[in-house]
């Protein structure tokens, strides 16, 4: 399975701040929209990407607080990145091997969606249950002993 199945599914709706957003402002929309990551764009270009676990570090270094400076000071500068054609095993192995739990999905330098550590065990389970669901008709059509050996005669 690949990254561009996965996106048809999930669809492309993407959240983006700029480096320039008030940090409180970028922590505000994830907690309304629900979401864990916000894509950081600059002109046009990925420069970024804040995840809930930089909010974490932020609140721990300010001893509880946001603070008042920016994105650009508490964004990840070098998220991981993968492609529409990464295979789905790929983009797990990269992110266990990395702690990552968010990877912006670029075509050049367009990006495309995010994936998350919950899109890509989603399609697992659901490629798991789909193969248990023909695994299990295939066992139930099998033939009997009986019709074998009637067949055999």
């Amino acid at each position: 399975m690949k990254v561009s199945e996965i996106l048809k599914v999930k669809g492309n709706i993407l959240f983006t701040v700029t480096p320039d957003t008030p940090i409180q402002e970028a922590v505000a929309a994830m907690a309304e929209k629900d979401i864990g990551s916000l894509v950081v764009m600059e002109y046009g270009d990925l420069v970024g990407m804040l995840t809930f676990r930089e909010v974490l570090l932020t609140l721990h270094k300010n001893g509880g607080e946001l603070g008042g400076s920016t994105v650009r000071k508490h964004m990840n500068d070098a998220p991981i990145t993968v492609t529409p054609d990464t295979d789905l095993n790929e983009v797990r192995r990269i992110m266990l091997e990395k702690h990552a739990r968010y990877v912006p999905v670029m075509e050049a330098r367009t990006v495309l969606g995010v994936m998350s550590f919950y899109d890509v065990a989603k399609a697992v389970l659901d490629a798991q249950g789909f193969e248990n669901k023909m695994l299990k008709a295939y066992i139930r059509d099998w033939p009997a002993e009986e019709e074998e050996r009637e067949g055999n005669s």
